[in-house]
């Protein structure tokens, strides 16, 4: 047995009390060029939904980490990678001009004795290098230790077991008055059985959880800017994030963890009650979909990937917030690599398949030349969303042929285009829902990201 893991039962062992939920709140404040931390707070939520064991997180996945270590001996008990809104936020042109400053949440088992909190990066070369650090002595009067007793209405949407020997996944509506819960209600209960339709959830069904929050907003619908339309929903979730019509994310992390707090969770899907199509996915943050798009399906899988397993965006051919960095560097995401002989999945890769593998280029970018400009034209002239969802199924129909008619369509290899770039990315497979809104669920790489995730998690 590890050092670390005799250590923690001792731990546990010496505790009088149920583990319990930490939650460190800080405020991230930089630029494109350099970032700084301040403490917020800490506050004890409640009981730890998590497993009694597997304490670090030995996937490698996140472009942050942080560490809690044990202050007596130095040795790591818990660690976790996750992404953040400032870590996307910094890659846009806003990031070159002005600082800001975002609120984000560590979330951990509480110890009963002093330790320290270490919050890494990646550099370049994808080694964790320290950023921040603050000790923690659990005895301080100064953390919240409040039960909170108005705290929204959790239910169970599906339970198999223990929080802590399962994933427990919270469902989150926003945009739902106290006269629509019925339908918060059903589309939760839908949004779970299009999840677990798409393969690996449908075989490690078992291994979930699923829970719901009620959160009654005041007006139906979530703020949409660039439609003039706005809202102070519960949770504050919006369209237009980073200047992107369609993606949808909140800005208000306290708020929204603090609704959070009253369920067993570690991982967030926020339902956005509208119809435009949109959604937005942050590794170990939170996920969200439009429920009542037609393409709510793709979306909500799709953005969970990012959320759920730190999956890349495959697509190249739409446009982003983001900008390119320039250069070309290996990404911490599992389902892309800068490598063409896709050394990181070279035992997955299809015997016989030349890697980089050749693939229907040229055909699918003239395509979506023709169909990004449709799409441009439809937002332009405010049409309604029914022409874009019918745009939306032209697409799929002539895109699944197109990539279904390759020598190595269904096949591992490494497919130049990823990463919203053309060229120097390299996806495992032609069709991927990573890649395209194809009904051709995760390729073969993204299926093993996902599986790994689900064991560090249920027991």
């Amino acid at each position: 047995m590890a050092v670390a893991t005799l250590m923690l039962a001792a731990l546990l062992a010496a505790a009088d009390t149920p583990l319990q939920t930490m939650r460190i709140d800080y405020f991230h404040t930089g630029n494109s060029a350099e970032e700084h931390f301040s403490l917020d707070g800490i506050v004890i939520e409640g009981a730890w939904p998590g497993p009694l064991d597997g304490w670090i997180d030995d996937t490698n996945l996140g472009k942050y980490q942080f560490q809690i270590i044990d202050r007596r001996t130095n040795q790591t008990l818990y660690s976790r990678g996750f992404a953040s809104v400032f870590g996307e936020w910094e890659t846009t042109p806003e990031a070159k001009d002005r600082y800001k400053t975002f609120h984000e949440s560590l979330r951990f088992p509480a110890l009963t004795r002093p330790f320290q909190v270490v919050l890494k990066k990646r550099d370049r070369q994808n080694a964790f290098r320290e950023l921040w650090s603050i000790v923690v002595n659990p005895d301080d009067p100064g953390i919240d230790r409040t039960r909170k007793t108005d705290g929204p209405r959790v239910w169970e949407v599906m339970k198999n077991g223990e929080p802590r020997d399962k994933v427990d996944l919270l469902l989150m509506g926003d945009g739902y008055t106290s006269n629509e819960m019925a339908k918060w209600h059903a589309d939760a209960r839908r949004m779970v059985e299009l999840l677990f339709a798409v393969s690996p959830f449908r075989e490690r069904r078992k291994d979930f959880n699923v829970w719901a929050a009620d959160t009654p907003s005041d007006e139906s619908g979530i703020a949409r800017p660039s439609d003039g339309v706005y809202r102070r929903s519960p949770l504050r979730t919006s369209y237009d994030a980073f200047g992107s019509e369609r993606y949808i994310l909140t800005f208000d992390n306290k708020r929204m963890r603090e609704a959070a707090a009253a369920a067993p969770y570690e991982f967030i899907e926020i339902i956005a009650n509208n119809r435009k199509y949109g959604g937005g996915g942050i590794h170990n943050l939170y996920a969200t979909v439009a429920a009542d798009n037609a393409f709510a399906p793709y979306i909500f899988v799709h953005e969970f990937g990012h959320h759920f397993a730190g999956l890349a965006d495959e697509y190249y051919t739409s446009s982003v917030a983001y900008e390119s960095p320039g250069e070309t560097l290996e990404p911490w995401e599992p389902n892309v690599t800068a490598d063409p002989k896709a050394s990181r999945w070279k035992d997955l890769i299809t015997p016989g398949t030349p890697v980089p593998t050749p693939w229907e280029k040229e055909a699918f970018e003239a395509a979506q030349k023709e169909t990004q400009a449709r799409r441009r034209q439809i937002r332009a002239d405010k049409r309604p969303e029914e022409e874009m969802e019918e745009l939306f199924r032209d697409e799929q129909r002539s895109t699944t042929r197109l990539l279904a008619s390759g020598a190595h369509a269904g096949k591992v290899g490494a497919f130049e285009g990823a990463m919203y770039q053309a060229r120097g990315y390299y996806r495992a497979q032609a069709d991927c829902m990573m890649f395209t809104r194809d009904e051709v669920g995760f390729c073969a790489v993204c299926r093993r990201a996902i599986e790994r995730v689900i064991g560090l998690y249920s027991r």
